[in-house]
């Protein structure tokens, strides 16, 4: 018998990195695969935020060992692709399975409805869209309406739904979802050396000289809690004269120009350093240049960008509400704090003014990103995933009933 390794598709809206760390994280799962011996293709469009990628459309594109399939975003709203719809109808069936991203999206709905149609086992990685927050603050009445009629039925007929915390999984809960699920966080790519990085963030801003620096990297969004960071901040200079603030990311210029706005307002236009999107080794020199990592979100499923500096032994202050945060407390990594402009400024202020204590969190974020975060610790546990599916496949016929 002639044995052919596992043939798996990720369907996702995009993997721009200006959509963020769940978009980038799937090129991480597919290169994990890929290394372990699976074949790994991605379909995906050619958003890019405000714009359009600088991709081939239609043919594959290979990188690292995975074929990435880009179609023409039709619509930024919703990201609809009607090539792409094209590309799965003919293609699905080539495939042992699919890992679907995201929801309130039109990849997904294409993805499981032509899956559904022949049979194929899919996987749901919903991206935190099921969070409270977003349920709740983003166009709440829509995401209600086409979560009763549409991701429901997405949902239903998934083989298994693929969470990156069990907090995720608990808020998904309370929309009264009961679908098998397993918790697989999200991977992290290769370690970084230090080493040649460091200090060449500071040398490229000499007005950082001599000061601690905090560091905000993420998008720059309302749920991102920077409407908390900004006045927090206020606060600890008026205790500590020293440190600075830079705000590394990318949003829409409306918001970003009110940010900046009420900076001015509180009086940090001298102590915040604006740095704008930062990727590869210019994100990487920030992180090894950084004191502390802060993000005070209003909800993460995950938290990428707390686990990338967690990996460069950054001691972190987050919030309660992201899904990582009772891993970073009982690992003590760094400190948790409720969504409060005072908790936050305290906290900020303990692990400036304590080395030993951010020493400290600096090693056990270290030692936690290896343990749990590695391209290969989740390869393993996505893998057995997709060997459980296929040998116990769901029938096709109850899996089609369920999402048409």
């Amino acid at each position: 018998m002639i044995y052919r390794p596992l043939k798996i598709l990720h369907a996702i809206p995009s993997v721009s990195p200006l959509r963020g760390g769940p978009s980038v994280m799937v090129r991480t799962l597919a290169r994990g695969a890929v290394a372990a011996g699976l074949e790994v293709h991605v379909a995906t469009t050619d958003d890019n935020e405000q714009g359009h990628l600088n991709v081939i459309h239609g043919d594959a594109q290979w990188e690292e060992g995975v074929a990435y399939y880009h179609f023409k975003r039709q619509t930024r709203s919703y990201i609809f692709s009607w090539p792409l719809t094209r590309w799965l109808a003919r293609h699905v069936r080539d495939y042992d399975l699919i890992h679907i991203h995201a929801l309130f999206s039109y990849t997904p709905v294409a993805a499981a409805y032509w899956a559904s149609r022949y049979g194929i086992p899919y996987i749901v990685r919903p991206l935190g869209t099921l969070n409270r927050w977003g349920m709740q603050n983003r166009r709440p009445w829509l995401k209600q309406l086409s979560f009763r009629s549409v991701e429901r039925r997405i949902l239903n007929g998934a083989s298994a739904i693929h969470y990156t915390s069990e907090e995720e999984r608990r808020q998904a809960e309370e929309l009264g979802i009961s679908r098998k699920s397993v918790v697989i966080p999200n991977a992290l790519g290769p370690a970084i050396p230090r080493e040649g990085l460091v200090g060449r963030f500071r040398a490229n801003h000499p007005e950082l000289a001599g000061r601690p620096i905090i560091l905000f990297l993420s998008r720059l969004d309302p749920k991102k809690g920077l409407d908390l960071l900004l006045p927090a901040f206020a606060r600890m200079l008026a205790e500590n004269k020293k440190p600075a603030l830079v705000i590394a990311g990318d949003g829409d210029p409306l918001f970003v120009k009110g940010l900046q706005k009420e900076a001015n307002r509180l009086g940090l236009g001298s102590d915040i350093l604006w740095a704008g999107f930062l990727q590869g080794e210019q994100k990487w020199a920030a992180l090894t240049d950084s004191d502390i990592f802060v993000l005070p979100s209003y909800s993460e499923n995950f938290g990428v960008a707390a686990a990338e500096a967690m990996a460069m032994g950054l001691p972190v202050v987050i919030s309660n509400q992201l899904g990582i945060h009772q891993t970073v407390a009982q690992e003590q990594a760094g400190l948790i704090v409720p969504c409060q402009v005072g908790e936050l400024a305290r906290a900020l202020l303990q692990l400036l003014d304590n080395a030993p204590l951010r020493e400290s969190c600096a090693a056990n974020a270290r030692r936690l990103a290896e343990k749990e975060f590695t391209q290969e610790a989740v390869t393993h546990k996505l893998i057995a995933l997709y060997t459980t599916i296929l040998s116990h496949p769901w029938p096709a016929a109850v899996r089609a009933n369920s999402y048409l």
